[in-house]
């Protein structure tokens, strides 16, 4: 151990960590907790990128991919910039798609640092090899098909005078044969398949971009695959599979089948939860968030609103972070929840609900309606418990003395930047109200060149919208290409106010709860998309 140590002093420590083949929950434990304790990370081009919303934003990243052939970086620029960040004494993910050890040239990574002298450690990935046919409802090994199966890369120069690949064993010696990045060369690999004595009628796919929405799966025999891939204009990336086991994909056909399938869903509020039934249902969650929640810039007003809580009747949480901020600064100043005794709690939804009595507090009042109008409307039903006198009980409501709230003080603590519609409401029915910042929603540094480059492929089919503001922030982020990159989208808002926004904009909302959740937006999403499936 001391050795282990002593070898690797003042150096860091470098974490080789396969990304998997693009469904986000093909990512390992541990996979996940390196990439949570990277200072560094070097990522590619072939891997989820909603994986680096895991990554300690504080991060450095550094991007190597190769797409379509194009290097940003060169194999000797990844190893040096590897090896300079570990002997910074960083912790370093070098990030890569699929297993590092399968055709990710890992193993050379791997040579580099060990004879610098830097510690690293190796977290296999789920390799495409075994993902995509597992995707497209094919096993490799089967006990009435197949008994052995082989990885073979698919790019070897065709040019060359003698081949690395022993065709004349591959092509009759193994029951399945597996090709990884194979579609440009595919006519010379069926070719050498068949004059090695494979049959012209072998069962082959080709999987493209498999695990995700956009899995594309073309079935044929090896004779006439390299044709059909061609008409369909199939590029890279792309898994090839030869052998009788493609016959099961008929009967064994499980993601591609699933209701959501082929669909991307943009969340633009600050996490995803709540989205996980889509997931499920088979689209994929891609997280964007237009809005980021921070502290507010003064704890003043909240403070002093803390410090004379007793004076209330009424303390109002609106949503789950302004509970969260609310509690967090109680807590802060020295106090706790005994300093809430005696007053009524109302909360707007049962997620805002569930976050007030996780501190074991009872909540009395939600509204049915989960907005500032059915808040007020709450209140005057539940006025005839308030403590106001029994003569103005007997004004009618609508005439210039109506007063119910008279005597009432509430406290809303709430975002920094909120509508006015509940407390000028309170007040012109007689009562006190204050409604101290206890959190901002702030515009995230984030940039939308991904986005931009799924919205124009066409591979979003729904985006949502929970506030005005991830709305209005969105069309910020992406500037004056927001509004013709939605044109092709289905728009989901989780409520009127949202709407109203969208709407102003000039774009259609086509997905809308009769309840602002998540929970009924979800729903709403899943019906639209799955009516004429």
């Amino acid at each position: 151990m001391l050795k282990y140590l002593a070898m690797n002093k003042g150096k860091g420590i470098v974490y080789l960590v396969g990304a998997g083949p693009g469904d986000i929950g093909l990512l390992t434990v541990k996979g996940m907790r390196c990439l949570q304790k990277a200072e560094v990370v070097i990522y590619d081009f072939h891997l989820n990128a909603q994986i680096l919303n895991y990554i300690n934003h504080d991060a450095e990243f550094i991007y190597a991919g190769k797409r379509g052939g194009r290097h940003t970086m060169t194999q000797d620029e990844i190893n040096a910039a590897i090896v300079q960040k570990a002997k910074e004494g960083k912790n370093v993910c070098r990030l890569k798609g699929g297993d590092p050890f399968v055709f990710g040239r890992g193993g050379e990574e791997a040579q580099v640092l060990a004879k610098e002298g830097i510690l690293f450690e190796v977290v296999p990935g789920v390799s495409s090899s075994v993902a995509a046919p597992a995707y497209a409802g094919i096993p490799l090994t089967h006990r009435l098909y197949s008994s052995s199966f082989a990885v073979i890369p698919g790019y070897e120069d065709t040019t060359k005078e003698e081949s690395s690949i022993d065709w004349a064993k591959l092509a009759t010696g193994v029951g399945t044969l597996v090709f990884l990045m194979a579609v440009k060369n595919i006519e010379v690999l069926t070719e050498k398949l068949i004059e090695n004595g494979r049959s012209p009628e072998t069962p082959v796919a080709v999987i493209r971009w498999g695990t995700r929405p956009d899995q594309k799966t073309l079935v044929s025999t090896l004779k006439d695959i390299a044709k059909l891939v061609r008409e369909k204009d199939i590029r890279p990336p792309a898994v090839t599979i030869v052998g009788d086991v493609v016959n099961l994909r008929e009967e064994l056909n499980w993601y591609e089948n699933k209701p959501m399938f082929g669909h991307r869903v943009l969340v633009t509020r600050e996490h995803s939860g709540g989205f996980e039934s889509l997931e499920e249902l088979g689209a994929e969650v891609i997280q964007f968030p237009t809005i980021e929640i921070v502290p507010p810039d003064n704890w003043g007003e909240l403070d002093s609103a803390i410090d004379t809580i007793e004076s209330y009747d009424w303390l109002i949480f609106t949503s789950s972070n302004a509970v969260r901020y609310f509690f967090s600064r109680l807590f802060e100043k020295k106090k706790d929840i005994r300093e809430l005794k005696g007053l009524k709690i109302c909360a707007i939804g049962a997620k805002t609900a569930a976050s007030i009595e996780e501190f074991g507090i009872r909540v009395d009042l939600v509204p049915e309606s989960f907005n500032a109008e059915g808040l007020i409307e709450a209140f005057l039903k539940k006025c005839s418990t308030f403590n106001v006198q029994s003569s103005e009980k007997d004004i009618e409501p609508g005439t210039s003395n109506f007063e119910p709230f008279k005597g009432l003080k509430f406290l809303l603590p709430r975002a920094e930047v909120a509508r006015e519609i509940f407390p000028d409401k309170v007040r012109e029915l007689g009562g006190t109200i204050d409604v101290p910042a206890a959190y901002r929603a702030v515009k995230p540094e984030i940039h939308g060149k991904r986005l931009k480059r799924f919205l124009k492929e066409g591979r979003i089919t729904v985006a949502t919208f929970t506030s005005a503001a991830t709305f209005n922030n969105f069309r910020e982020i992406l500037s004056e290409d927001a509004d013709g990159l939605l044109k092709g989208v289905a728009i989901a808002a989780i409520g009127p106010v949202t709407a109203r926004a969208i709407e102003k904009a000039g774009l259609k909302v086509q997905i809308m709860p009769q309840e602002a959740t998540i929970e009924a937006l979800v729903e709403e999403i899943r019906i639209w998309a799955t009516k004429d499936r």
